[in-house]
């Protein structure tokens, strides 16, 4: 069974990732488990920051935004539901794309305002056409 943590120690809080049809939409997900719920900190759009992380090397892949409803649909479904802000609605990465995440693991920070998930991504994470969209780094070194 695949399972959300929350840190908040050395021991963290374990709820089930359920799996249930891919024909499901968002609107059909039931409402957030109570006692996760509670142990979120959203800004003031209901919202809270998500980073998708490459389950098996670590590399950081995208941050995106979930509310309740986005993050309910991700632990049932096992498939990253994201809501897009420019766009107010919901999205699953992959479903028009063909580039899915398949979500392994799924963690809250410390403080509860930001959420990872531990992700097997197929094909490209970026709307560019990267793997990664943290793909421009910046120079070092402090004023040339």
């Amino acid at each position: 069974m695949w399972y959300v943590r929350c840190h908040s120690g050395p021991t963290g809080r374990r709820f089930p990732i359920r799996r249930v049809p891919d024909s499901m939409t968002v609107e059909d997900k039931d409402e957030l488990d109570e006692k996760l719920a509670t142990m979120l900190k959203r800004d003031e759009n209901g919202l809270v920051a998500v980073i998708a992380q490459q389950y098996d090397t670590g590399e950081v892949l995208m941050l995106a935004w979930m509310d309740d409803r986005a993050l309910a649909a991700t632990l049932e479904t096992g498939r990253a539901t994201y809501y897009s802000r420019s766009r107010g609605t919901y999205w699953v990465k992959g479903a028009t794309s063909g580039n899915v995440q398949a979500v392994h693991s799924v963690d809250i920070d410390c403080d509860g305002d930001a959420v990872l998930l531990r992700v097997d991504q197929t094909g490209v994470a970026c709307h560019t056409g990267t793997r990664s969209c943290f793909s421009r780094r910046l120079p070092m070194g402090g004023p040339q």
